[in-house]
């Protein structure tokens, strides 16, 4: 007989036990994902990131047995915008509002300001995980039904999540969404020099002239990790990360408060990439380390030089994966340029529900065709991927 469960919710991620948190958030320290971590999240809350009037009001969904044991969680906000997601639904918000709708507040499983995909229904990796992810997700519109709000998302979730908790057949009721993002495969390269023997001649070339020209000013890369990254190290960065968040977003989702935090809490997975010119710190970008990926997050100069974005962000990237053995560069939302160095297209995922029955009608409609038009631009993409296609070519 399946054990009686419930599904509650609670405004502060603390009231979950970090051990408790973790141990259903990451499993298997092999594939680890730092940004589920209870560390993160609760950071993003002390330092006032969400909470307050940001729009990003922590709502976790907690799974308990009849004993009050937290069996599952989903770290879930209810929201009055839809900021800082990068799975986009302004479209659907204007079409609703349009009808005469109201489509704020709405709930969003889901890890705020970053795009990184992840499990979003944590369930620890148990016999009983499937059912525990379903009676999560199930409890999820549930509460997304009491509290009266226009629809529920979960973004950036596991292909295994999408399966099984989307469409018709999972009887959760969320429909299925798909991206893509562009990822580094390491292919068992021993150095970076191995991966570029993997690519065509003219690649190879331009990646080379393009890392000599980003340094050729002078500038020097430093890698710093853990106690390295000092306040005054944060200062810097967070100077390059109000520059490159002022341009692109108008105003940037963290505070300088957050980093400290994080570099406090988390700071072994942090590693930031550092470029100075006569000893001065002039841009930078920061990664977080997971059990096998690389997380490529924040960049950020107040110098302008040629490539130096590449190198920082991209090819440095590659260099710590293939020294530290790690499986893959997960280099963060958008952005075709990453395919001449080597980032491949691969799918995001998330899932939708949506109360009015209409509405919800039609935006699966689009849904279906949408997610046909990304399969096929990934294939078109790849066709454009810098590896030789040749197996004797030859410089």
């Amino acid at each position: 007989m399946t054990e009686p469960m419930t599904v509650r919710v609670t405004g502060k991620v603390g009231e979950v036990p970090p051990e408790i948190w973790d141990r259903l958030a990451n499993p298997d320290a092999a594939t680890h994902n730092p940004f589920v971590a209870h560390a993160f999240f609760q950071a993003l809350e002390d330092a006032g990131c969400v909470g307050g009037r940001t729009g990003w009001r922590p709502h976790h969904l907690l799974l308990e047995t009849a004993a009050g044991e937290v069996v599952g969680v989903a770290p879930c906000y209810l929201k009055t915008h839809s900021q800082g997601e990068y799975i986009f639904d302004h479209g659907w918000a204007d079409a609703y509002q349009r009808a005469g709708g109201q489509y704020y507040p709405k709930l969003q499983i889901a890890v705020p300001f970053t795009p990184v995909p992840g499990p979003r229904f944590l369930v620890g990796d148990g016999a009983e995980a499937d059912e525990r992810r379903r009676l999560l997700a199930q409890g999820a519109v549930e509460v997304a039904s009491q509290l009266g709000v226009s629809s529920l998302h979960a973004t950036f979730c596991t292909e295994r999540e999408w399966q099984a908790l989307g469409g018709v057949a999972a009887g959760v009721g969320l429909m299925q969404r798909s991206d893509q993002q562009f990822h580094w495969d390491n292919d068992g390269y021993a150095t970076f020099d191995d991966f570029l023997a993997a690519l065509s001649s003219r690649k190879r070339k331009a990646i080379r002239k393009e890392r000599e020209a980003a340094l050729s000013s002078g500038l020097v890369v430093k890698r710093l990790q853990g106690a390295e990254i000092t306040e005054a190290r944060w200062d810097a960065f967070y100077a390059f990360y109000m520059d490159t968040g002022s341009r692109k977003y108008g105003r940037p989702y963290l505070n300088r408060k957050f980093f400290s935090l994080l570099g406090e809490r988390m700071g072994a997975a942090c590693l930031l990439v550092v470029a100075e010119r006569e000893g001065q710190p002039v841009a930078g970008a920061l990664n977080l380390i997971g059990g096998d990926c690389l997380y490529g997050r924040y960049w950020g100069a107040i110098e302008q030089h040629p490539f130096l974005h590449f190198e920082l962000c991209y090819y440095q990237a590659i260099d710590v994966a293939i020294e530290r053995k790690l499986h893959r560069v997960e280099a963060g939302a958008q952005g075709d340029h990453k395919l001449a160095r080597g980032y491949r297209p691969v799918p995001t995922y998330s899932l939708h529900w949506i109360r009015d029955v209409g509405f919800r009608k039609a935006v699966d409609r689009y849904l279906s065709e949408e997610r046909a038009h990304m399969a096929e631009q990934r294939e078109m993409l790849a066709e454009y991927l810098p590896f030789r296609k040749v197996a004797d070519e030859t410089d």
